[in-house]
């Protein structure tokens, strides 16, 4: 059913470079895997006429509803809004598309983002320095993945050995996953490129869904565990399968994407090792 009322005339309502790219969107790739069926739900309806909020609505799946960005009152920041009134100021783009979907998927993560935001804003107030703990809220809502895997590929990863981790241990992808979370990481993805970078937040690996990922995630998220940027760098078209171009190893040896650790190996203390590691890949629906 459309969101659009049957007596009012139907127009796109992105701009068109937006109404290109979303119409244009390969959801083959394996990034998508896990937002394709939503997504192309949600695509269609906005594709047929529907306003990018509208289409969001009419799945009644998040815990928000989503409001035109007119609706976010002069001087009031955007997460105090969401958590005062629980609605999304919501554009007519490709960015917001996605931050829809990410709160039909991860429900709880991004309440808990918006939480610890309203906290900060209610402790420091609005300032043109955000401080370290809404930064890194930040760089977790627009950038953030999930990996799920034995622990030689996060320590591989750790280190930044970037051979070992998708050479040598190419094997051991086939029991790890990669679950992109960070709405602008997904719309740059529209346009895939090798430099595209998420930052990885570690994950206990004995989950089973979604779901339990996103619990298990909403509840570890602190703010004083955030302030010490809890994150590793991961240049995504490097995961195996999801890029053609990987399977010549030679696409590896690129220094300006495929970094050198900044710090010595081990520097970051992250937590002991979880002593299971289920091989079973979780649900992505």
């Amino acid at each position: 059913m459309s969101a659009v009322p049957e007596d009012e005339a139907v127009s796109f309502p992105l701009t068109p470079l937006s109404e290109k790219a979303l119409a244009g969107i390969d959801w083959h790739g394996g990034w998508f895997d896990g937002w394709r069926e939503q997504g192309q739900l949600v695509q269609a309806q906005i594709l047929s006429g529907a306003t990018v909020a509208q289409a969001l609505n009419a799945h009644g799946c998040a815990p928000v509803s989503f409001v035109p960005q007119s609706g976010l009152p002069p001087g009031m920041a955007y997460e105090q809004f969401i958590f005062e009134r629980g609605a999304v100021p919501t554009r007519d783009n490709l960015h917001d598309f996605f931050n829809g979907l990410c709160w039909m998927r991860f429900p709880e993560t991004k309440q808990r983002l918006n939480q610890l935001q309203a906290a900060e804003i209610a402790a420091a107030g609005v300032t043109a320095l955000r401080g370290p703990v809404r930064d890194a809220l930040t760089v977790f809502d627009e950038n953030a993945a999930f990996l799920l895997a034995p622990p030689p590929l996060w320590q591989a990863l750790e280190a930044r050995d970037w051979q070992r981790l998708f050479v040598e241990l190419r094997p051991l992808w086939k029991q790890a996953q990669l679950v992109l979370f960070g709405h602008a990481l997904l719309e740059k993805l529209v346009y895939a490129r090798k430099p595209i970078t998420a930052h990885v937040y570690r994950t206990q690996p004995a989950i089973d869904s979604i779901a339990e990922l996103d619990a298990w995630v909403a509840g570890d998220l602190s703010a004083v565990k955030l302030a010490g940027k809890p994150f590793t760098p991961l240049p995504v078209l490097g995961v195996p399968g999801w890029w053609p171009g990987n399977e010549d190893f030679s696409f590896y040896d690129d220094a300006l994407v495929f970094r050198p650790p900044s710090q010595p190996k081990n520097q970051k203390n992250l937590g002991p090792w979880p002593a299971i590691f289920h091989t079973e890949k979780l649900d992505l629906g």
